[in-house]
């Protein structure tokens, strides 16, 4: 295990969950993965006390998961590790590593099994970090949503891990930029823009160079920004012509961007994101991806905040799954007082029924361990 080391400044942000637990001098825990930094004090007093286990590009590189690696997956502590080794497997590819292509299939096999073992808690990620991600927490997410619109499409196992490994690579050639155009509220430049336009051709070039040699992967990189009418980049492609997987990959991107926090913009809530995606969908020849990605979500995705029929603000854990309705866990009172730990609610009780999708200005702090039910070791 890694030694403990110092918060860098810049590393955490004012209402956006803990990616890590984080521990002081002595290895004791100060703050568990999934508290939410409310003030600025609160953030000076972390970097001046706050230790983790780190997730840096100077730390050693991670090995490749052993294929004999059987242990059960929990994503949320799983999850500085799987974005460590993005970081890792999308260097490699830039550096035109031997071992390039064997990372990315790796990466992409173990958010196969993170979301196959744990699926609701890996659907947990997406909407609770999504307040204002970076880009390589953007890129897990893409490749996390479209594991479930292919599952509920039925597409087979070996093209949806090529799937993964394209929803994990094509952003490559944007990545020096993506927090910085995040970030930015100023219009783009006319060199940003292009680089824009281009990043898909870029991208796969940066591929090809690492011997990553996949036809279907680098077709999907380079359509999945084409539109269905014909209106997208970089070849004005339209119709059958685009690859079902770059179209989905495409819309992964996009309900990602739409319940992200921009510089520009506040992020939409789940509610309005479902309804411009099915208003997206009409017209089409083809809406099944629309409906997949629609169906894999839920009107209510784990690590959503609901309002109950009793009052109560509740996090959604798991979707509704044959019998069983919705499941959350209450966490504020209908008067508005935090609870002491969560209650477990089964929203198909008339009295739990979910009334909306709530959207704070700030996330109310949670321990994801606990929520869900995992243990902590």
């Amino acid at each position: 295990m890694p030694n403990l080391v110092r918060i860098a400044p810049g590393a955490l942000i004012i209402g956006k969950p803990l990616p890590w637990t984080v521990y002081d001098a002595d290895g004791n825990v100060l703050l568990t993965q999934g508290y939410v930094i409310q003030t600025d004090v609160q953030l000076e007093q972390l970097f001046e006390r706050g230790l983790f286990y780190p997730r840096r590009s100077d730390a050693p590189e991670p090995e490749p998961e052993p294929e004999e690696d059987i242990r059960p997956r929990n994503p949320f502590s799983d999850y500085p590790e799987l974005l460590r080794t993005l970081e890792v497997t999308l260097q490699s590819v830039q550096n035109q590593s031997p071992d390039a292509q064997r990372r990315v299939i790796g990466l992409a096999n173990l958010v196969v099994r993170c979301c196959r073992e744990a699926p609701d808690p890996c659907l947990a990620l997406v909407h609770l970090y999504s307040v204002e991600p970076t880009a390589y927490e953007q890129t897990l997410f893409y490749a996390i949503i479209c594991y479930f619109t292919a599952q509920q499409l039925g597409m087979d196992d070996k093209r949806v891990l090529v799937l993964l490994g394209a929803a994990l690579t094509a952003n490559l050639a944007l990545l020096p930029i993506l927090d910085k155009l995040n970030q930015s509220r100023r219009r783009l430049s006319d060199d940003q823009r292009a680089i824009i336009r281009k990043h898909p051709i870029l991208s796969v070039a940066a591929l090809e160079r690492a011997g990553i040699d996949n036809r279907l992967l680098l077709k999907i990189v380079s359509q999945h920004h084409e539109q269905p009418d014909g209106s997208g980049y970089p070849e004005g492609l339209s119709g059958r012509d685009i690859l079902p997987e770059a179209r989905m990959l495409a819309l992964a991107e996009r309900y990602t961007a739409m319940i992200t926090r921009r510089a520009y913009r506040d992020r939409f809530s789940i509610t309005q994101a479902r309804s411009e995606l099915a208003e997206a969908s009409h017209g089409l020849h083809d809406r099944s991806i629309h409906d997949a990605l629609l169906k894999a979500i839920t009107a209510y995705p784990p690590g959503s905040l609901v309002r109950l029929a009793n009052g109560e603000v509740a996090v959604v854990t798991h979707r509704a799954s044959g019998l069983q309705g919705t499941q959350a866990q209450a966490i504020m009172s209908p008067t508005g007082n935090r609870y002491i730990g969560a209650f477990r609610r089964d929203c198909s009780r008339p009295e739990y029924e979910i009334q909306q999708v709530e959207v704070p200005e700030m996330l109310p702090s949670m321990d994801y361990g606990q929520l869900w039910s995992f243990d902590r070791h």
